[in-house]
């Protein structure tokens, strides 16, 4: 509550107040109080007066006074007492001695005044008193400690209150904390504790763990928490525990949440009462934050899945709102190639490139035995323009105990630098290419790429090793590519499928006489290493041929990768769970869960598809165009807002064939989602390549035109982004696109949008004169004097005095060319009939005077001082 407001006092010695009639001196206090007399101070009562007491003495009278209305009034001004008292040292204790025992007053209204002030006056003496730590340990701290146990509900809740202003400003010591505040909270929340009591002091516990320190809620109140969270006889205190479970989780960390939490999570969950449930389906995020991905995967999941089939429609509403958010806590960097930074963006992790002499994308596959049951394939996403490293015809085997663990991954030897590669064996051993290289040179290969100490560490000689390659290695190798097989839509498996097909070649012609039953891996085309890449469409086509081949050997495959309908499995997330999720646009669950579950799916889909990565894309492609289908706009308008991130997810290939002709539909939708479009142009259209940048060139026109006219913001916010898009395309194309749609913009009916418009002017003259194109420039500047200067509304002459203006404060072109074309324009508005216009010229005069002739300087003072701008004039000389 403001000190200064609301009530006022009457200076000492007017005896205004009148109690049963009767006017006694004793009673000097205050007035009734009004909106009249807000100026008058709170402190009035320790002015000089007919009872000759000492500022203090008045203080103490007042404070303890009979009359209630007294006790209240000193206690809303205490903050003020304490300023008019803060220079003296002894006056200051007294003052403090006095608060204490104000404390102890019988009336509650004046305990909870004096306790709405008490986070004031601690930032009073944080800021003025050096011994603060002292003063407010001693004075003040017992009194909210003592307060949260007062009998008067509206004083506990004060006390509360100012506890966690007080937490959050961080004015509570620690060894407070532990020794006063802590204590009280666990004496509440004791079984034997009033109920009341308990569940309030449950509900402030769980609010202050997020201020305190790990240790702290480790020690002292995570014990406390786990016996609240089996509280049989109140469900109130059970539900305060489940709706703050996921604090207490992300405060104490992953050791203590799996040895203790977890259990009474569990508990929780499988609680009878359905809003128990609900509340721990709204908090499993932040449980799963606080978890191992083992927990995570085996534990939480199950248990997630039993939430999503509750029998109360009240927690399957939740746990399905939860389920994206879920899902999203699988995510992995290293798989998804893409993190946040700490300001929000998402980027892509920093990697090498091709040219740099990187390895190809590895594969990891630490359980071959259990490859069939659970795959985790772990490989490196494309580069930064979305394109897959180009993958060598030829490359190295591992050595036998690598091929027998599959705990490191199958990598590449480069020859030379500039790519080319060969297939290193041991000098008794036969070669694997047809090229006559001999042994000699395969080892002064193997030395030049053992000193490529850049891109990896020096790789050991493994050409003992090779000989002991047999059937079994190929075996392994051959169940290496089973596990690449739901995954063959990615680039960079497909690049990772012929390298390891090659190596199974390369270990076929090593080995002796082969009288193993497994089928011989069909020839590689040497056609597969085309000049583009693994990126190129013939190498997509050749690399899933053969994968297709290898496939054919195996007659228990029932799917092919090559089939149109994919199935959509992946290995990523258990798959019960992207089926829930996948099942959120069912028109059933609609009926039978919530209403709004397609927009709740909706808003979480950025989530899943990072958590899958874009090697899982077609799981989810299905899911997205039918929510950009939805017959609801809000569902389509959740969507528009985040296509933007949901290509940086995807990349440049993915968002080319699937995103852009959604995004072209969102452009033609209603205002409501183009608007999420609108507000993240720029954002989507600089992760396009120019060419299919410039085709929305001619489709930006198309933003002028609304559903509502009067709906101003639309056009302000495509003035915004035509400023950040015209980094985008060249100084021809913003001439003569976005030039015209700036001019259009600057005559708009509402000034917000023409001001913002003008700015857009101002960006594009800079990037024709940045550009060399003076020519363009002049032609614009040309067409700015005519709609303008030369405009008949003083509106327009406004705006080419703030555009001239703004030329001179960004420095948009050079002085002499603005002095040439643009300055006499300015100085023949000098003299304009409209005040506005003329307040403008003087300010832009004001910002290029040092490049005028000082006889023009002159004049325009002159000019200016007729009309009264003795100021800016004064300014100007």
């Amino acid at each position: 509550m403001d000190p200064y407001l609301t009530n006022c006092l009457v200076i000492a010695g007017l005896s205004l107040y009148f109690e049963d009639g009767h006017d006694d001196l004793d009673d000097f206090g205050f007035d009734d109080y009004g909106t009249e007399c807000d100026g008058i101070r709170i402190t009035a009562f320790l002015d000089a007066g007919q009872d000759n007491l000492t500022p203090l003495g008045r203080l103490e009278k007042y404070a303890f006074s009979e009359n209630v209305f007294n006790r209240q009034i000193v206690a809303r001004g205490l903050l003020d007492v304490l300023r008019e008292f803060s220079d003296n040292e002894n006056d200051f204790i007294s003052v403090m001695e006095t608060v204490a025992r104000m404390s102890e007053d019988g009336e509650p209204t004046v305990r909870a005044e004096l306790m709405e002030q008490i986070p004031n006056i601690a930032m009073f003496l944080h800021e003025s008193r050096p011994n603060f730590p002292a003063a407010f340990s001693r004075y003040l701290v017992p009194i909210v400690v003592r307060y949260l146990t007062d009998p008067n509900n509206q004083v506990r809740k004060t006390s509360q209150a100012a506890l966690l202003v007080l937490l959050e400003q961080g004015l509570i010591s620690k060894a407070d904390m532990e020794t006063k505040v802590c204590p009280v909270l666990l004496d509440l929340t004791e079984p034997s504790s009033d109920d009341d009591y308990k569940i309030e002091a449950v509900a402030i516990m769980c609010k202050v763990v997020t201020m305190l320190s790990k240790d702290t809620v480790e020690h002292l109140l995570l014990p406390r928490f786990c016996e609240l969270c089996s509280d049989a006889r109140l469900f109130q205190v059970r539900k305060v525990c489940a709706a703050n479970f996921g604090e207490f989780c992300s405060i104490v960390g992953q050791e203590a949440t799996e040895k203790l939490l977890m259990p009474k999570f569990f508990d929780l969950c499988s609680d009878s009462l359905w809003g128990i449930r609900k509340a721990c389906a709204e908090c499993f995020m932040m449980v799963s934050n606080s978890t191992s991905p083992e927990v995570r995967r085996s534990k939480l999941s199950p248990l997630f899945i039993s939430l999503i089939s509750d029998q109360s429609r009240w927690v399957r509403q939740a746990a399905f709102q939860s389920l994206g958010r879920f899902i999203s806590t699988f995510a992995n960097p290293s798989t998804t190639g893409l993190h946040f930074r700490e300001d929000g963006a998402l980027l892509e992790v920093p990697r090498c490139t091709s040219d740099s002499g990187c390895s190809l994308n590895s594969l990891n596959c630490s359980d071959i035995s259990s490859c069939h049951t659970e795959r985790t394939i772990t490989h490196t996403p494309p580069n930064q323009d979305g394109r897959a490293t180009p993958s060598p015809e030829h490359v190295s085997t591992a050595d036998s105990e690598e091929l027998h663990n599959f705990d490191n991954s199958h990598t590449l030897v480069p020859e030379e630098m500039h790519g080319s590669f060969t297939h290193t064996n041991s000098s008794d051993s036969p070669t694997a290419t047809n090229n006559a290289k001999n042994t000699k040179e395969a080892e002064q290969t193997d030395e030049n790429f053992n000193s490529f100490h850049y891109w990896r560490s020096p790789l050991p000689d493994i050409s003992g090793e090779l000989e002991m390659l047999s059937c079994q290695k190929m075996e392994e190798i051959q169940k290496v590519l089973d596990c690449l097989q739901p995954h063959m839509d990615d680039p960079d498996v497909q690049a990772q499928v012929q390298v390891l097909s090659a190596a199974l070649k390369a270990a076929q012609l090593d080995s002796p006489t082969d009288d193993s039953p497994t089928e011989p891996q069909p020839e590689l085309q040497p056609e597969l290493q085309t000049e583009n890449g693994a990126d190129s469409p013939s190498a997509e086509s050749e690399s899933l041929e053969v994968q297709s081949e290898i496939e054919e050997g195996k007659d228990d495959s029932p799917h092919s990768p090559l089939s149109e309908d994919k199935p959509k499995v992946q290995n990523v997330i258990p798959q019960q769970l992207l089926d829930q999720y996948l099942s959120m646009t069912d028109p059933a669950r609609a009926q039978t869960v919530d209403t709004e579950i397609a927009k709740h799916c909706a808003f979480s889909l950025p989530g899943v598809a990072l958590t899958l990565g874009r090697q899982n894309w077609h799981c989810l492609k299905d899911t997205y165009e039918t929510l950009a289908t939805d017959v609801q706009w809000k569902v389509r308008r959740t969507l528009a807002f985040s296509i933007h991130e949901l290509a940086v997810i995807l990349g440049d290939q993915l968002t080319a064939a699937d995103l852009v002709p959604i995004f072209n539909g969102f452009l033609k939708d209603l205002d409501e989602v183009r608007i999420g479009v609108l507000k993240h142009l720029y954002d989507f259209l600089k992760l396009l390549h120019a060419d299919k940048r410039r085709e929305y060139l001619y489709q930006l026109q198309e933003f002028m035109v609304t559903d509502n006219s009067r709906n101003w913001r639309f056009r302000y916010e495509l003035a915004e982004q035509l400023i950040l898009i015209i980094e985008l395309y060249s100084h021809y194309d913003v001439y003569d696109y976005l030039r015209e749609i700036a001019l259009t913009l600057c005559s708009d009916k509402v000034s917000e949008v023409r001001w913002i418009s003008y700015k857009l002017v101002v960006e594009i003259l800079q990037k024709l004169y940045a550009c060399g194109a003076d020519d363009l420039g002049l032609n614009f500047i040309n067409e700015l004097t005519v709609r303008f200067c030369h405009c008949p509304k003083w509106v327009g002459r406004q705006a080419f005095a703030f555009i001239c203006q703004a030329v001179v404060e960004e420095d948009c072109m050079p002085m002499e060319q603005f002095s040439q074309h643009l300055l006499p324009s300015l100085l023949s508005l000098s003299s304009d009939p409209v005040a506005n216009v003329r307040v403008l010229v003087a300010k832009a005069l004001r910002q290029s005077v040092f490049i005028l002739h000082q006889e023009k300087v002159q004049g325009i003072i002159v000019k200016l001082s007729a009309f009264g701008f003795t100021k800016l004039t004064n300014s100007m000389a």
